[in-house]
């Protein structure tokens, strides 16, 4: 846009000519999801516990979680889950691939940097891993937008890939899983526009951390989730007063979900004391068709909120373009951020229809199946090698990208 304006000094004419850019739209053009072959019937975990059913089903309100083989890591589910949307274009435009994950498999070199091998992508590309618990991948968006922002031709390709592993008996266990995320960021995008209002907010709290000495994770919960909802809040209400916003500015709402019914809770403490039935139970319709695919596959740390995304646009009919939705990121320890996105036109033809076969064509396990599975460690031979090649998980596995074998 050319803007010109005559300006008169001294009885002299000047015509000042200003180039005026305007702002580009960015966010998320594609988006996957890849997990594992199999899974555990949240029941069967509770009868082989001795709880009772309705503690993980009604309390967690979670279904299924999703079990990983040895040879389902971050780096197979990661590049499994975006070479199912990108094509050869893609790969040529990629100028940075950024991992969200806090069950890195090395703690020197970026599991995406393996991704970019794997994917054949263009050789000159910046491949970097972030880490904040949960909270990684949304800081990966942000890295991305402000990348394309200097360089509008570019596209990243930002990755959530995680394995949530608590060990047997213990009091994650019902809240575990394995998946992953993968989103092309590009400007003019075909699904959502990632806006510029947001607030973050850190707190220096021991909720949950993954030392280098222990094997799992250390973890208290009602602590945790305590924080969890009350950053939601504080934060929420530090961007309503700086951005002049209220309930009534957004359409739906997804929120990080280390088990659906935290959601819940997340979305109640929200809404204004008064809030109208009719309103509430419009934002309630969307929260339940936003946990449909999180019941079924469990935590997965920096994809839960982007899989909550995922399953909001997959099973919610009553979403249109311009739909503005509130993103919750949070990662213990503890960062989190309130975002939001806006849908634009069309990008229902960008999205699956059929996603729910591909949780009905999964491998139910017995309990110890899934100890004997989910539990497995990679045992080096003398030579420092293991070969996965004659593993059955392999032969079964649907995804594009499995372990195949470590090397020395």
């Amino acid at each position: 846009m050319i803007l010109s304006k005559n300006i008169k000094k001294k009885g002299l004419n000047f015509m000042k000519i200003k180039e005026i850019k305007e702002k580009i739209k960015i966010g998320i053009d594609k988006i996957g999801f890849a997990m594992p072959k199999y899974f555990l019937d949240i029941r069967d975990l509770a009868l082989g516990r001795n709880e009772n059913e309705n503690k993980f089903v009604k309390g967690l309100m979670q279904s299924e979680m999703s079990i990983a083989p040895v040879t389902d890591d971050i780096v197979s589910l990661g590049a499994s889950a975006a070479e199912q949307i990108l094509d050869e274009e893609d790969k040529k435009n990629i100028e940075m691939v950024i991992v969200g994950t806090e069950s890195g498999i090395d703690q020197s070199k970026a599991s995406a940097v393996f991704i970019h091998n794997l994917l054949k992508i263009q050789p000159f590309a910046r491949c970097i891993e972030i880490k904040e618990a949960c909270y990684g991948a949304t800081a990966a968006l942000s890295f991305a937008k402000n990348y394309i922002e200097k360089n509008e031709n570019a596209s990243v390709l930002v990755i959530a890939s995680d394995t949530a592993k608590y060990g047997i008996n213990t009091p994650g266990e019902s809240t575990q899983g394995a998946g992953s995320i993968a989103m092309l960021i590009k400007k003019e995008p075909k699904i959502a526009v990632i806006n510029d209002e947001s607030i973050c907010q850190t707190r220096d709290i021991m909720d949950f951390w993954r030392p280098n000495y222990s094997d799992f994770p250390i973890v208290d919960g009602h602590f945790s989730t305590k924080q969890y909802l009350d950053c939601l809040t504080t934060t929420f209400e530090e961007y309503k007063k700086r951005y002049s916003q209220d309930l009534t500015d957004f359409d739906a709402f997804c929120f990080h979900l280390p088990f659906p019914k935290l959601g819940l809770k997340a979305i109640n403490s929200i809404f204004a004391k008064k809030v109208e039935k009719e309103e509430k139970n419009k934002f309630l319709e969307k929260f339940h068709a936003s946990i449909v695919y999180g019941k079924r596959v469990g935590n997965i740390y920096t994809g839960s909120l982007y899989l909550s995304f995922l399953s909001l646009l997959e099973n919610c009919d009553n979403l249109k373009t311009g739909d503005k939705i509130g993103m919750y990121s949070y990662g213990s320890g503890a960062v989190c951020e309130f975002f939001n996105l806006t849908l634009v036109d069309g990008f229902k033809s960008h999205l699956r229809n059929d996603r729910l076969n591909d949780f009905d064509n999964r491998k139910q396990l017995s309990i110890k199946e899934y100890e004997d599975m989910f539990f497995e460690k990679i045992i080096l031979n003398e030579e420092g090698n293991c070969d996965f090649s004659n593993n059955r998980f392999i032969q079964e596995s649907d995804n594009a990208f499995v372990l195949e074998k470590v090397e020395n």
